[in-house]
């Protein structure tokens, strides 16, 4: 992977982690399109530098409701800080339960499968569409609701569904507030996200020796940049019922993936 490579990839993280594109999705196809010929191991450390630069400019974004979330958690009184950091403890357990039960059937769907990832790309569409029609409201995420938007996550684990896409879609489709779904979904994932991260390098499974230290620090700063620039907007976007834009691109690159690895 050249340096260029590893902008390119960088950038498409860094947009479509926030963006209800699908980043994972996003990933594969641009690994593929780019003819990414590296080792599992390699390619695996990338993604994961990437999924860390990401997480990190999420905390930027939000470093004063992260803030708020960790106060409520060692805070002993039962209010709306608390209750806040336990919804987003909830929304946590399916994505973990799935994640530690299936781990291997997942890491399997990750092998370049475009026609896989086309597929999951128009259920998105679908979804972003349905959201974009709701209705704005000033209603607050239950526990309930944290819970159901957790499966919407969890389901999110394959390649092509956008986490960010189902997590805001589920929740506005429940009836919340569009700023404050988008809200939730950006803080719900950056626990996950790191955890994920430590689980990679406990288990050995990262490997340094073969490793480009340059493309992997230049992705990882195209990656923070396009995220920051990304999360922002994408507050705004949703606020103001943009996803069906978002719906369209999904339903076309999907259509254009399947057509693709039907003629290739």
């Amino acid at each position: 992977m050249d340096v260029l490579d590893a902008i390119l990839l960088g950038i498409i993280q860094g947009l479509t982690e926030f963006l209800p594109v699908s980043s994972s999705g996003h990933l594969e196809l641009g690994k593929a399109l780019l003819g990414d010929q590296s080792v599992p191991e390699e390619s695996l450390l990338f993604t994961v530098v990437l999924h860390f630069a990401t997480a990190l400019s999420t905390l930027v974004v939000f470093r004063k409701d992260v803030w708020e979330i960790l106060r409520g958690l060692f805070q002993l009184k039962w209010n709306s800080k608390t209750r806040f950091s336990v919804k987003i403890i909830i929304s946590m357990i399916p994505a973990v339960i799935i994640g530690v039960l299936f781990e291997e059937q997942l890491e399997s769907l990750f092998g370049g499968s475009i026609a896989f990832v086309g597929a999951m790309l128009i259920i998105t569409a679908i979804l972003l569409w349905l959201a974009d029609k709701a209705k704005n409201t000033g209603k607050k995420v239950t526990f309930t609701h944290a819970f159901i938007i957790g499966v919407s996550q969890a389901i999110a684990m394959l390649p092509g569904i956008s986490r960010s896409g189902a997590t805001i879609s589920t929740s506005v489709l429940l009836g919340n507030d569009k700023g404050k779904a988008a809200r939730f979904s950006f803080l719900m994932v950056v626990p996950l996200i790191f955890g994920k991260i430590a689980k990679d390098v406990m288990s050995g499974d990262l490997s340094t020796e073969t490793a480009n230290m340059t493309t992997l620090g230049i992705g990882f700063i195209a990656a923070f940049i396009a995220g920051l620039a990304a999360c922002t907007w994408m507050i705004k976007l949703v606020r103001n019922s943009k996803l069906k834009w978002f719906a369209v691109y999904c339903l076309a690159v999907g259509i254009i993936a399947i057509v693709v690895s039907l003629v290739s």
